[in-house]
């Protein structure tokens, strides 16, 4: 088998350290879980919390998902519905915020992880 790169484990919800095991228990779609991570990675062991209060450096990585999808979803309805009012465009957010917010969560954590956790990929793990 061969080794994930840094890309196709970030999108795929795989430890930074080892590229194998799953960071979060369940997948995305079911609901009531969709936030329960793993203490440890079920492949290498890797604790994922590396310190107290590790993943509130994901809140800034989820702000600036939220910016993106408040900015595509503005401009979708801009351009699809030829500028309507201030009303369309806070509801139409607010909702789309709120259906994408699993994946906003999820990914917030996996991309500071991956990306400015300073955890270092181990392929001997």
């Amino acid at each position: 088998m061969s080794e994930k790169g840094p890309l196709q484990a970030t999108l795929e919800g795989k430890c930074p350290r080892c590229r194998k095991g799953d960071m979060f228990i369940s997948p995305l779609y079911k609901l009531n879980k969709f936030h329960k991570m793993h203490d440890n990675c079920p492949h290498c062991g890797f604790k994922y919390e590396v310190e107290p209060g590790y993943f509130y450096g994901a809140m800034y990585v989820s702000y600036a998902l939220s910016v993106g999808i408040f900015l595509v979803t503005a401009f979708i309805l801009y351009y699809l519905l030829n500028d309507p009012s201030v009303t369309t465009y806070i509801v139409t957010v607010a909702i789309v915020a709120l259906v994408l917010y699993p994946f906003n969560f999820r990914f917030s954590r996996i991309i500071f992880a991956h990306v400015f956790g300073g955890i270092k990929y181990d392929p001997s793990k």
